[in-house]
């Protein structure tokens, strides 16, 4: 008989690996070695230096493909004196397995790769599981489930469904589950006028009263009061900057940068067009030229109430005793990526302590996540 995995030591396992990114840090090596042990067909598809990693019980295009996808890599620590406990050091107390990563996510990486394993090495399903785990979600996020999914498509390589195990409860495990996510974009405004003494404010275009109140007319506008299954879409000004270190002296340029977390009611698109209309219009009656560098980080999407999120929802009802909210709440993840290429929804640990310091996770909620994932694999296959 198979001694099923516990995902508690393996969740210790990954966090002794310091996996910051870009680095490996030796965690795709200890998965890939625990899937093939398994009878996973593993495939490492790093791109760019970015380690990635595909794993593949049963046959290839199978009509019932189920999916997991996490990453790995994990946040810098910030100054490692702060910490009470080493970063790295997997240590259990208090009933809580503490270290970088622990709640985001190496914890959910563990549970799901423990129920997947487990799951065909007892009752190998008529169909396939698939593992995707990237070392590139805290990064650029540019070449690492990107460059997953760009292989798989080349290679003939599909899931049917994906759950992402990243954390989405905010206070009590098994209350939400992610069934979309806002999108979200990133400005930087460059107002342009002419350098002038202040004390002679007539010889000079000072840029900063256009940037202000384009500034102001951002902040004051409401995109929308939000959506069936979304809030509504925000703007938040996060930088103003002008650089000048003289009082006499109006300055040429200034910069400012602010995001939007949008909702279905935009595209990356639609905003950046208002945008620059905005900007063209506030731009003719100064004079001051307003530039727009619009970088869109991902699109807002949903997968709507179904079977996929009905299962989902059951499973973590059953196991936890606790009826989920379907959110689409937070910022963005890897999911955005994936519905792209198939239904998708997020379900992981309670998220309190991630990316902080100390960061930790319930050692009880980590088993209670494999049972969730273990209940949705024998859910789906049934």
């Amino acid at each position: 008989m198979t001694t099923a995995i516990d995902p508690v030591a393996l969740t210790a396992d990954l966090i002794r690996c310091p996996s910051i990114t870009p680095e490996e840090g030796g965690a795709l090596v200890l998965l890939e070695r625990v899937l093939t042990d398994a009878g996973f067909t593993c495939t490492r598809v790093d791109r760019n230096g970015t380690p990635n990693l595909f794993a593949r019980w049963g046959a290839k295009g199978h009509a019932r493909t189920f999916g997991f996808n996490g990453h790995t890599d994990v946040v810098p620590l910030g100054n490692p004196d702060d910490w009470s406990r080493a970063p790295f050091g997997a240590e259990v107390a208090q009933g809580r397995i503490w270290g970088r990563g622990a709640c985001d996510m190496k914890s959910g990486v563990a549970a799901f790769v423990a129920a997947a394993v487990d799951f065909v090495t007892a009752t190998p399903p008529a169909g396939a599981v698939i593992v995707t785990i990237t070392g590139d979600e805290e990064g650029p996020g540019t070449d690492g489930t990107v460059a997953l999914l760009d292989w798989m498509a080349e290679q003939g390589e599909a899931m049917s469904v994906c759950l992402v195990g990243e954390p989405t409860c905010p206070d009590v495990m098994g209350e939400m589950i992610k069934i979309g996510r806002r999108g979200s974009m990133t400005m930087t405004v460059t107002a342009t006028g002419v350098q002038g003494h202040a004390a002679y404010p007539h010889r000079a275009n000072n840029p900063l009263p256009v940037l202000v109140g384009f500034l102001n007319e951002l902040a004051q506008h409401e995109l929308d009061q939000g959506s069936d299954h979304f809030d509504p879409s925000t703007l938040a000004l996060t930088t103003i900057d002008v650089g000048n270190p003289a009082s006499n002296v109006i300055p040429a340029s200034a910069k400012a940068v602010f995001n939007i977390r949008f909702n279905d009611l935009h595209s990356g698109a639609s905003l950046t067009e208002w945008l620059r209309d905005l900007a063209a219009n506030f731009s003719k009656n100064s004079g001051i030229k307003l530039d727009l560098d619009v970088s869109v980080s991902g699109e807002s999407f949903l997968t709507p109430p179904g079977p996929l999120v009905d299962l989902v929802a059951q499973a973590v009802s059953l196991e936890t005793g606790v009826t989920p909210v379907l959110s689409t709440s937070g910022g963005t993840s890897d999911a955005r990526f994936v519905k792209d290429y198939c239904p998708v929804v997020e379900f992981g640990l309670v998220g309190k302590s991630m990316h902080q310091v100390d960061e930790f996770a319930e050692v009880s909620d980590i088993q209670v996540l494999k049972a969730v994932y273990s209940r949705i694999l024998t859910g789906y296959f049934a």
